[in-house]
């Protein structure tokens, strides 16, 4: 499927207008429900099938961030056959305390998964924290990137982002 039909297709079942304050503090009267693409799972197929391409050459585990993430990830695993981390915004403190669940991050090349990037915050804060538990990270994948290039704070810090879509994509 070609990008612009997909975007389409996306913005069509995601895109509400209103009052909304991103995760970043931003306000925005635009906003994409990644839950509505993301609980399709025929649209969710589709998206990350052309997300497979994206996926940098050496990745050895899809790590997706909570909560939005999570599925983009299992579905993607699904379409390359990389194993999944399951990344929490804070290590739980019962079970297995683990900041990662399921694959082993620890000296693998990872590549971070989001679903929709604005400022790229959490992204950098989770990438840290894997990093500190041995991943070496360089790359990060998303759905839609709300910018048309790479937010700053992705670049400071030393990731390259490959985003599917962007607001060029995005319309009615």
């Amino acid at each position: 499927m070609h990008l612009e039909e997909l975007g389409r297709r996306i913005y069509a079942t995601a895109h509400l207008t209103g009052e909304f304050v991103l995760r970043s503090g931003q306000t925005t009267t635009e906003y994409f429900d990644k839950y509505r693409f993301e609980a399709d799972p025929v649209l969710l197929d589709e998206v990350t099938a052309a997300m497979v391409p994206l996926v940098p050459e050496g990745t050895e585990v899809l790590a997706g961030l909570e909560m939005g993430g999570i599925p983009v990830v299992t579905a993607l695993g699904r379409h390359t056959g990389l194993p999944c981390a399951f990344v929490r915004k804070a290590a739980k403190p019962y079970g297995t305390r683990r900041l990662a669940e399921g694959a082993d991050i620890e000296g693998r090349r990872v590549t971070i998964v989001e679903d929709v990037v604005t400022t790229g915050g959490q992204i950098v804060l989770s990438t840290n924290d894997l990093r500190a538990l041995g991943a070496t990270i360089t790359d990060a994948l998303c759905v839609i990137n709300r910018n048309l290039t790479t937010p700053a704070p992705l670049t400071e810090a030393g990731l390259t982002l490959h985003a599917l879509l962007n607001p060029e994509h995005l319309t009615a």
